[in-house]
């Protein structure tokens, strides 16, 4: 199976022409458009040496199978995500500022695409999601990112516990983001080399993923709500790290 993807959007496209315009082989614009955003992209591609061409809105509606594409669609080489063999590296270049995000099981790839937008926003060093269980890096996860996927590394591991197992025989301290634990997050100190662990909606971490950290906390809630959306909690996680440490 070819690993080629269709970018939908502006920002999905321009990110891959900023940062790896060398696998972007196409891009398709919409016949008779004004708009200066892509205005700008066309002015890139054509920097880039990347292929332009105009077609019908019809055609583009065709490709996007229904998806919102804002008369933009490209074509793009996929690099393949790090593997399990990468994290130790990435962890020792890390070093003492090392910030992990860990996801275990979120499938849903509007979230996933979320997440991964919050974790190139607080600066952190790797996202870390099992190779099975876990949303594959698509055109929908590429727009609801807004170009995060292309630039922060995504490791897509195996076996999740024994990623985690690695993360602290390299001194990463994990804390898991879990509904019922008793500590409050903005109690946890945060400030060493720290991974956020989430769990999926509706059932949260699985047990071994539990019990391999060394912290469990909640996001305090006063209001009549029992959860956040995932990609939410994960925003507030990453950004008390970052709140902690500035």
């Amino acid at each position: 199976m070819s690993s080629k993807e269709v970018l939908l959007g502006i920002h999905a496209v321009m990110s891959a022409l900023e940062h790896d315009a060398g696998n972007l082989s196409e891009i398709l614009l919409a016949e008779g458009g004004r708009n200066p955003r892509v205005a700008e992209l066309e002015l890139l591609a054509k920097e880039r040496q990347v292929r332009l061409h105009r077609r019908s809105m019809e055609q583009l509606d065709k490709l996007a199978r229904g998806e919102r594409h804002q008369g933009v669609v490209g074509f793009y080489e996929a690099p393949p995500s790090l593997a399990e063999s990468d994290l130790k590296p990435l962890v020792d270049k890390a070093g003492p500022t090392a910030l992990f995000l860990v996801l275990d099981e979120i499938t849903d790839p509007h979230n996933f695409g979320a997440c991964l937008r919050s974790a190139l926003a607080a600066g952190v060093h790797g996202v870390i999601v099992a190779k099975d269980r876990a949303a594959p890096t698509n055109a929908t996860v590429r727009r609801s990112s807004a170009g995060a996927a292309d630039r922060v590394p995504i490791v897509r591991v195996t076996n999740l516990a024994r990623a985690l197992d690695v993360l602290r025989d390299g001194g990463v301290w994990l804390t898991g983001l879990d509904g019922e634990a008793e500590a409050s997050l903005f109690q946890q100190d945060l400030r060493g080399p720290t991974a956020i662990v989430m769990g999926a909606e509706g059932e949260g971490m699985r047990r071994l993923t539990r019990e391999r950290c060394d912290f469990l906390a909640r996001i305090p809630m006063p209001g009549p709500m029992e959860s956040l959306n995932v990609s939410v909690a994960t925003g507030i996680a990453l950004f008390e790290v970052v709140r902690q440490r500035t």
